[in-house]
């Protein structure tokens, strides 16, 4: 028999499990410090000849409290520890928080993200909060944006349908990077015309901030790196129930493969629109190609 004694028990302790998961979801997985996610691979056709480590940092979203710049610094240096040859910067650095005490000034975030350091150089692309928290910039449909502006100080190139060559230990690959998906007149990412630059054989890298572009990206590309999703921001048993992108859960998060292609979909750093997370803590991301 149930008494009302047990009942009363059993209904305190539930509340406060959903009070002690609650706090754990808003104050203590999203100020994590970012665990290290791995992935090692060999596209189709890669150099065998040619290893490559790219650390990827995504969806920054800075502000306070959530996000101040004393924490995007130590992030840059815990990601400066992890030796990537390229550190590649998959947008949105701009807020994107209804909850948030205030903005930091571009010039601000961007001095901590002039910490770090790669041989091959630190490269970006836009998020469609670089777009939406920029009013100026929407209202003309076009840029330079804050965070061009922010960028050109520490002199990190952002890619917006730019295709460039590089080589390690001789042999060639290419970075490719889209324009934004979602930001002014419904986005700005051409695939076509960044694949175009592509001159010669060489396997080519492309930073695309959303996902959602994957299904069109040829073959010819050996790996797609995104982020955006933030892995849903709320993770149960590998299923999130709201993913920001027209596909669900098929991009939300990892490395996902399609008839031979690769995607791999960063959890990300900072929150948008609420300071929750909750199994998805935030991440530095390693890929290991050949």
């Amino acid at each position: 028999m149930v008494t009302r004694r047990g009942l009363l028990a059993t209904v305190a302790s539930m509340l406060l499990s959903g009070v002690a998961t609650g706090a754990y979801a808003v104050g203590i997985e999203p100020a994590r410090q970012p665990r290290v996610t791995r992935y090692s691979l060999v596209p189709r056709n890669w150099p065998a000849g040619l290893k490559l480590r790219l650390v990827i940092l995504a969806d920054i979203h800075a502000c306070t409290p959530w996000m101040p710049a004393a924490r995007i610094g130590a992030i840059c240096e815990q990601a400066n520890l992890l030796g990537g040859d390229m550190i590649l910067l998959l947008g949105d650095f701009l807020s994107g928080m209804r909850l948030r005490t205030a903005n930091i000034a571009p010039a601000d975030w961007a001095r901590e993200l002039g910490r770090l350091k790669a041989p091959l150089g630190i490269h970006a692309v836009m998020g469609n909060h670089d777009w939406l928290d920029d009013p100026a910039a929407m209202a003309a449909g076009k840029g330079p944006t804050l965070v061009h502006g922010a960028l050109s100080l520490i002199h990190v190139p952002l890619y917006e349908n730019q295709a460039i060559r590089f080589e390690k230990d001789g042999e060639a690959f290419w970075l490719a990077g889209l324009a934004d998906q979602i930001g002014p007149r419904s986005g700005l990412d051409d695939l076509s015309s960044t694949l175009a630059q592509v001159t010669d054989d060489a396997p080519v890298i492309l930073m695309a901030h959303e996902p959602d572009v994957f299904p069109t990206v040829p073959a010819r590309v050996a790996v797609t790196l995104s982020g955006h999703t933030h892995g849903g921001q709320l993770r149960l048993f590998g299923y999130s129930p709201v993913v920001p992108s027209r596909f669900r859960n098929r991009y939300a998060y990892g490395h996902i493969v399609e008839e031979g292609r690769d995607l791999i979909v960063s959890g990300g750093l900072g929150t948008s629109v609420l300071p929750v997370r909750f199994g998805s803590p935030p991440e530095i991301v390693v890929v290991e190609l050949g």
